[in-house]
């Protein structure tokens, strides 16, 4: 049996051959995670230490891939109370590793909410989300992967993170914000990958729609381009349609010059 009374790590025991969860996973992550963003990392040792840790088996295989790693406080021990299921449930951390993710509709979002993204996407969508609170923040790590958010026109959106290599564009304006508005804080690294935030109002919001369209004509252009690209349609059937009635019809005339048919024009 294995020894379990040595500690060594922060929070996990380095002789122990308990079997790691995917909390304690997630947790070894987000120390990782913290240390590419402080630079403590490269790039590459990031994506080897990651790559690690989900391959872990047991706890005592985390030990050594954070034991020069400052992130006690993130490592302390896994309990199993039913605050932390429900806070899981509830989407307080997304992983998509070589995969994608998606929060839409009416969500219940955590006060705080962790994304990693390794070589695949993230979608946040917060217009019918219900929020915790007037603060929601979003602490996103993105390596070779993407995090696509899209607020309502009056939530306030701050970008705190870095970009490695990547890109960060919030794009929509200013909106509708207020003093009593709602506020995402967005925190995190992207490396070569990307963040993009897009204000859109909510479905069926009409009176928002027409905010929108007085501020920017996004949603005009939008109505343009589809009556044109409607109308390039309609003209490339019926341009179609005239090429085969007259491919019908030169089949027809070669037909009757082939079996000596006369012109009734020739009477």
């Amino acid at each position: 049996m294995a020894d379990n009374s040595c500690m060594g790590g922060p929070g996990f025991n380095e002789n122990s051959g308990l079997r790691a969860s995917d909390a304690d996973r997630d947790a070894a992550a987000a120390v990782i995670n913290n240390a590419l963003a402080e630079g403590r990392l490269t790039a590459d040792e990031h994506n080897d230490r990651l790559d690690a840790i989900y391959a872990a088996k047991t706890q005592a295989e985390l030990v050594p891939l954070l034991a020069d790693l400052p992130g006690e406080q993130a490592m302390a021990p896994v309990t199993s109370t039913s605050t932390q299921i429900a806070r899981s449930r509830r989407g307080g951390r997304i992983v998509a590793i070589l995969s994608g993710a998606t929060r839409k509709g009416a969500w219940h979002a955590e006060p705080v909410i962790t994304v990693l993204t390794v070589l695949g996407g993230a979608e946040l969508d917060f217009r019918d989300a219900v929020l915790p609170g007037k603060e929601v923040t979003v602490r996103a790590t993105s390596v070779l992967g993407g995090v696509e958010i899209t607020v309502p026109p009056e939530m306030h959106v701050v970008d705190n993170g870095v970009a490695i290599l990547g890109g960060r564009e919030i794009k929509g304006g200013a909106g509708n914000v207020g003093p009593d508005s709602p506020v995402l804080r967005i925190e995190g690294v992207c490396v070569l990958g990307g963040l993009e935030v897009r204000r859109r109002p909510r479905p069926g919001d009409k009176a928002s729609r027409r905010a929108a369209i007085g501020e920017r004509g996004d949603f005009v252009l939008e109505d343009v381009l589809g009556r044109v690209i409607e109308q390039r349609r309609e003209f490339r059937d019926e341009a179609r349609e005239r090429r085969r009635e007259w491919r019908d019809q030169r089949r027809v005339q070669r037909h009757e010059w082939r079996h000596g048919v006369a012109d009734p024009d020739d009477d």
